[in-house]
């Protein structure tokens, strides 16, 4: 019977974020926006570890005050793929995955779900959509993702792809959601890789693996997210975990 691989979880968490100063330590419902995050990686079996891989000391006193685990990486990681490969060169593990440190709402089933074709030894990069709602198809703040019918992504863009020509109204458009796996080879590969017209023209760091002949295979879930970028963001997550918590607490008739 083969080896379990190891999986590592990493939480990439930069302070100096432009669009939200502070932003993965801004509160919502009543804690930081990490440690909602941190909690729910840490609530997937399937991960070994979960730590947070910052260039801050205050993310960094954070989380030793909370007691997770933390990791200080280069201030000049440019993604946070960069941001989990500079771990990798001390942390060993199989797998690797990127989980967002500005997406409050992620749940272990996301991760359940990005893990999914792992087991496959040929995938090296992971990652996981959602259907689109009618606000965001046109909406380039949510990213849109074409597959082809094994998984393998075909284009991630801003714009709404694929493009309903005739107007059928039977295309499904899918929301990408930015959490990654990736074996060590594939990891290892990115800094290295040419970042090229695609990348720079939408300013995804997907595309770097895809313009240089590396797979990503995409899983589906029901589960949408809310990537905090701005106060609106922040508002509205909270607004929905609020909401959640609130229904987890009501009495059974």
């Amino acid at each position: 019977m083969p080896e379990k691989p190891r999986i590592l979880g990493v939480i990439p968490a930069r302070l100096a974020s432009t669009r939200l100063p502070r932003k993965v330590l801004r509160e919502i419902a009543g804690e930081p926006m990490l440690a909602w995050v941190y909690r729910a990686a840490r609530a997937c079996s399937q991960l070994d570890e979960v730590l947070i891989a910052t260039d801050s000391d205050e993310v960094m006193e954070f989380a030793h005050a909370r007691s997770f685990p933390a990791i200080f990486t280069p201030a000049e990681c440019a993604s946070g793929s960069d941001r989990v490969h500079a771990v990798a060169q001390s942390i060993p593990a199989d797998i690797y995955v990127n989980i967002q440190g500005d997406e409050p709402l992620l749940r272990p089933q996301h991760l359940e779900t990005l893990l999914q074709p792992m087991s496959r030894p040929e995938v090296e990069v992971a990652t996981i959509s959602t259907p689109c709602t009618s606000e965001q198809v046109h909406n380039p703040n949510a990213v849109k993702v074409v597959t082809a019918a094994n998984g393998r992504a075909l284009y991630f863009s801003r714009s709404t792809i694929p493009f309903d020509r005739d107007h059928f109204g039977t295309v499904a458009h899918h929301k990408h959601l930015g959490i990654y796996a990736y074996r060590k080879t594939a990891l290892d590969r990115f800094p290295t890789l040419p970042y090229r017209t695609l990348e720079q023209a939408e300013k995804l760091e997907q595309l770097r693996f895809l313009e240089n002949g590396i797979d990503i295979y995409v899983t589906s879930t029901p589960f949408d997210t809310i990537g905090v970028d701005t106060e609106e963001d922040l508002r509205a997550a909270e607004k929905f975990l609020l909401h959640q918590s609130l229904h987890q607490r009501a009495p059974v008739s």
